[in-house]
C-alpha cells in the first residue's frame, strides 16, 4: 500500500497552474498532463478550493492559485486532497490474536512508532512550499 497518488497529482495541479498561470487552464489539459480523465481532476480542484489553495469560477474555464507559492506547503495539499486522516497514515490490523504474546502486544508496540513515523513526514512536508517544487521543475527543464 502507499499514500494516495491524489497528493503527487494536487501538487502536479497546482505546479501546472503557476507555471501556465498566463493561459487558461481548463481540467482537460491538466489532465492530459496528468494523463487521467478530466472528472479526477475536477474532484481534486474541488479539494484544494475546499483548502483555499486555488481560486475557480463556475462556467468560466481555468483555475488560478489563490496564494503565494512560497505560502502553500507540501503539508497543505495533504491534509487538501485528503490522503490520510490525522495519525491513520499506518493501519494496524485489527483483531491479532489475544492468546500469542505478539498478538497480545503488536499494536501497543507499534503505534507509537507509526505516530512518531507520521509526524516526522508531515514535519518534512511543512518545510517544502510548491515554490520550492515549481522551482526545481523549472530547473530540471531549462537543464533539457
Amino acid at each position: 500500500m502507499s499514500i494516495s497518488s491524489r497528493f503527487s497529482v494536487g501538487i502536479h495541479i497546482l505546479s501546472l497552474l503557476e507555471l501556465n498561470k498566463d493561459e487558461v487552464t481548463s481540467s482537460a489539459f491538466l489532465a492530459a498532463s496528468v494523463n487521467t480523465n478530466p472528472a479526477v481532476i475536477r474532484k481534486l480542484i474541488g479539494m484544494l478550493k475546499k483548502a483555499d489553495l486555488i481560486e475557480v469560477h463556475p462556467g468560466i474555464a481555468g483555475a488560478k492559485l489563490k496564494r503565494n507559492l512560497a505560502d502553500i506547503s507540501l503539508f497543505d495539499v495533504y491534509k487538501a486532497v485528503n490522503v490520510v486522516q490525522e495519525k491513520e497514515l499506518f493501519s494496524i490490523h485489527e483483531n491479532p490474536n489475544p492468546n500469542c504474546s505478539v498478538g497480545r502486544n503488536i499494536q501497543g508496540t507499534v503505534e507509537q512508532i507509526f505516530t512518531a513515523a507520521q509526524f516526522a513526514m508531515e514535519k518534512v512536508l511543512k518545510n517544502v512550499t510548491l515554490e520550492d517544487v515549481v522551482k526545481e521543475i523549472s530547473a530540471k527543464e531549462a537543464s533539457n
